[in-house]
């Protein structure tokens, strides 16, 4: 069978405050604001808000649903941490940048033969840094962050379920997962080449409730896939029919990329995902890269209307010379 998942194109939590968040990836984890619109769908505006490397490059883009009108249940059937790759050497920064933040840290750790650090969102929401040498992608820097140290993009998530055999089948069987490791209740998948932007850990949690499903602060929503084209979308929906997830939903248009969703066995949400022509940069240029609110044409004549609705929020500076 072809396989057309490459890796992890973006990664969707709910955050509870905008500005909060904003502070949260832009000041404490060093990324770049790329992006301001809104949730697309339903009616209530809701901001939907983008970071990513310097070079905004899918597999280093997180989104969040700054979403604090109810809090979520956090449990099995979720991604229970994202991590981020960065340098080899640079977790004893990190440590030390956390502490002064006064970041909750559970301190360096090892899976899988590689160092991490993991840390907390102000929305309760798990982070990890993780050393690896091989990640060539450019870090996005900031006064307290260097190219030394900066993060890469993404390495993995880690996704906890109640039961691993059934979603090791859905990975490997629907989207060309192969199975790299196993070290305790930690099951290692990657795609292609495999490493960083291309691994999922599973994490068995047998007797963990499930989380929720829907939108709410503190969870991670869904983990989308890269694929290269709209017809290459339109080629996984048809496996995963052919295969029996009968569930997928249609091909949606998010503006920036486009979008097909599926409910894994283990209950995961997955998404796979195709960049539109432009990308990000499709509505604003380089320099000017996530400093305003952006709304999809279809919602233009709503601007006012929304923005009296959403809190206010100042985004950091996007105009800045990246340090090689």
């Amino acid at each position: 069978m072809k396989y057309n998942v490459s890796g992890i194109h973006h990664i969707t939590a709910c955050a509870g405050g905008a500005q909060q968040d904003i502070d949260f990836f832009t000041q404490i984890v060093g990324l770049r604001m790329v992006k301001q619109t809104v949730l697309m769908d339903g009616t209530i505006p809701i901001y939907h808000l983008y970071y990513a490397n310097a070079k905004a490059e899918p597999g280093s883009v997180m989104t969040t649903f700054p979403y604090g009108q109810k809090t979520g249940r956090q449990g099995s059937g979720q991604i229970s941490a994202t991590a981020y790759s960065a340098p080899k050497g640079s977790l004893p920064f990190w440590k030390e940048h956390f502490d002064k933040q006064k970041i909750q840290h559970a301190g360096i750790q090892e899976r899988f033969g590689q160092k991490f650090i993991r840390f907390q969102h102000p929305a309760g929401l798990a982070f990890e840094i993780l050393e690896d040498a091989n990640d060539n992608r450019q870090g996005w820097t900031t006064d307290a962050i260097g190219a030394g140290e900066s993060v890469r993009g993404f390495y993995g998530t880690v996704l906890s379920m109640r039961e691993v055999a059934e979603s090791e089948r859905f990975f490997m069987e629907a989207l060309g997962f192969r199975k790299t490791g196993q070290e305790g209740k930690f099951h290692r998948f990657e795609v292609g080449t495999g490493g960083p932007g291309k691994t999922l850990i599973f994490e068995h949690d047998p007797d963990r409730p499930a989380g929720s499903w829907g939108f709410g602060a503190g969870t991670v929503h869904h983990v989308a896939l890269a694929v290269n084209s709209h017809d290459e979308l339109a080629e996984q929906k048809a496996i995963y029919e052919e295969l029996g997830y009968t569930d997928a939903s249609d091909i949606k248009d998010r503006y920036y990329f486009y979008s097909m969703y599926t409910r894994s066995p283990g209950g995961i949400l997955v998404e796979c995902a195709c960049s539109q022509a432009g990308g990000f940069y499709r509505d604003e240029d380089e320099e000017h890269l996530g400093g305003k609110l952006h709304l999809p044409p279809w919602w233009e004549h709503r601007t006012q209307e929304m923005l009296a609705q959403l809190e206010p929020i100042h985004a950091p500076e996007t105009a800045r010379t990246v340090r090689a």
